[in-house]
């Protein structure tokens, strides 16, 4: 019987030949000045080509949307044309491959952003964030986030419309479609996640009011280059960088229930992964899956075994391996023929050059 991750899936008008998916993960190799993808990183992702779907790494939307130094964006020209490198290596290898669209909107400091504050949902700096950054005088390093300002509501229409121009530009650049970052305490978290939005208007308060970003962010993208190419990047239970929100399987649940009637892809839902960290609660997976008809996608803490039980048990439909990913580009091979995974080196993931990153090797079964 054939290991239920190695099923072909449709995804769109995609046909996808494995059901792994190579989630987004930073790594912060962009050329600068710029922060312009390159030929290293085209071949990063080249080298895990077998990924049935990968996600590149998230990419800013603006220069304000900016959260750590050297990671790539895709609003300038040369952006574009430098991640046309990477799509171009990545279908040559007859691979997959969506952008993630990224806006920090809090999880930043002036030092990344030109000199300007942050923008967020509401006037509130998250406790004890950290971001990298690289201002050309002292040493790159980590400094405390900065109180942002609320953003107006021709702020929201403007960063609505970058989200528009990024994801035809994402299109441009040659990606098979785009994956909005709308997890991990970014922007459009500090919308949807109730201790992280104040606000009063028609943005802030219930429910319904709190995605309401969210849903106009995906309606203008989806109009832009079709929903079938746009898929959302959720996580309901993480707290990282200081987001978190009281009743998280009613939240998310109404934003899949969302995302279904705007016809998104898929939806990637991030489990908490780090050690000791709370169970996804048992209602919310069978809540998701039958409030959404798309494509399901889970990650974190999935081993192979894990990983295809929930695709036959029928809790998902694709599965996400992260780290694993850093140091086997061979994973599908792996997985399926049993072989050993190698570890990556933790020193060597973000920043540098090629080592670390397109120097692990497959896997010789000889």
């Amino acid at each position: 019987m054939t290991n239920a991750l190695f099923q072909p899936i449709q995804l769109g008008k995609l046909a996808l030949k494995n059901r792994i998916v190579m989630p987004p993960m930073t790594r912060s190799r962009a050329s600068q000045p710029g922060n312009v993808a390159n030929q290293m990183m085209a071949e990063y992702y080249a080298q895990r080509a077998s990924a049935g779907l990968i996600v590149a790494e998230g990419t800013q939307i603006s220069a304000n949307g900016q959260g750590y130094a050297w990671t790539p964006g895709i609003y300038s020209p040369e952006q574009i044309t430098g991640w046309k490198l990477v799509t171009d290596a990545v279908h040559a290898k007859e691979g997959k491959i969506f952008a993630q669209l990224w806006h920090v909107g809090r999880v930043t400091h002036p030092d990344n952003i030109g000199g300007e504050q942050p923008i967020s949902s509401s006037a509130h700096a998250a406790k004890n964030v950290k971001v990298f950054i690289d201002n050309g005088t002292d040493a790159p390093g980590f400094v405390d986030i900065v109180e942002p300002r609320a953003m107006t509501k021709a702020d929201i229409e403007q960063v609505v419309g970058q989200y528009r121009q990024a994801a035809l530009n994402a299109i441009e650049a040659g990606f098979d479609g785009i994956e909005l970052h709308a997890a991990n305490g970014y922007l459009i978290n500090q919308f949807i996640d109730s201790e992280a939005n104040l606000r009063t208007d028609e943005y802030g308060g219930s429910i319904e009011n709190r995605l309401r970003f969210m849903a106009e962010v995906v309606a203008a993208m989806t109009d832009a280059i079709g929903a079938d190419r746009v898929g959302v990047r959720l996580a309901p239970f993480t707290s990282l960088n200081g987001t978190v929100d009281a009743t998280p399987v009613e939240t998310y649940t109404a934003a899949a229930a969302l995302l279904n009637t705007l016809n998104v892809v898929y939806i990637h839902i991030a489990e908490v992964d780090w050690d000791d960290a709370p169970e996804t609660p048992k209602e919310f997976k069978p809540a998701v899956r039958a409030v959404y008809q798309g494509v399901l996608i889970y990650a974190g803490r999935y081993n192979s075994d894990k990983g295809a039980k929930a695709i036959e048990d029928g809790v998902t439909d694709m599965v996400g391996f992260g780290r694993p990913f850093v140091a086997n580009p061979d994973l599908p091979n792996r997985i399926k023929n049993g072989y050993p995974l190698a570890p990556h080196d933790p020193n060597t993931l973000f920043g540098g050059t090629e080592q670390g990153l397109t120097d692990y090797i497959e896997y010789n079964p000889s």
